[in-house]
């Protein structure tokens, strides 16, 4: 695993929390912080995104529409686009994440959890990359997501493609305790 740093990173956690614990922590950081601090934290993740070489050697990224809590990265569709890639985003139905692939010219609709989701087909497809979020990651590429398992079932039909976290420097943690079912980042990007 190796890390794509903007900011010279200061570990926010202890190595002895259990996931309960560490969702509660990061989430009472990021209210702290609010949905403003969060945007403007994003600002570059989009750039950071671009200089990544798994992403630019890739032509199909799977990447995500955020929460307001989340990485912002909604900048790097565009980009995308303007670099000919194909861009799939995850919507939920149920249990499971439907990929569905975006356009310029895609329609936006309120899904589950209150996230904007596009109007597509799901995709069939493989990808070269995927793009996920997280609650908190270690160094190692564990990563600790909201507790629901949707991406704990999804990528393991996937595991051909490279999995990148993408989170704040304070959700980067000294260890998250991993189970045999979760899937490990090949490497994060650490936004400030």
């Amino acid at each position: 695993v190796y890390l794509h740093f903007l900011y010279n990173i200061d570990i926010y956690m202890q190595n002895n929390m259990t996931k309960k614990e560490l969702r509660i922590a990061i989430r009472t950081k990021k209210r702290e912080l609010g949905a403003e601090e969060l945007k403007r934290m994003s600002a570059n993740a989009a750039a950071l995104i671009e200089q990544d070489n798994d992403y630019i050697n890739s032509k199909i990224i799977m990447v995500y529409h955020p929460l307001w809590d989340e990485v912002d990265v909604t900048g790097i569709y565009e980009k995308a686009f303007a670099a000919g890639k194909r861009v799939i985003l995850p919507t939920v139905k149920g249990d499971d994440i439907i990929p569905v692939e975006i356009t310029p010219n895609t329609k936006w609709v309120k899904g589950d959890f209150d996230i904007m989701e596009p109007v597509a087909e799901p995709y069939q497809g493989t990808f070269d990359t995927i793009i996920v979020p997280g609650v908190a990651f270690d160094r190692e590429g564990n990563r600790l997501g909201r507790g629901k398992g949707y991406y704990d079932r999804f990528l393991p039909n996937h595991e051909q493609a490279i999995r990148i976290g993408i989170c704040f420097e304070f959700q980067l943690v000294d260890n998250i305790p991993a189970e045999p079912f979760d899937y490990k980042m090949n490497h994060l990007i650490v936004v400030k």
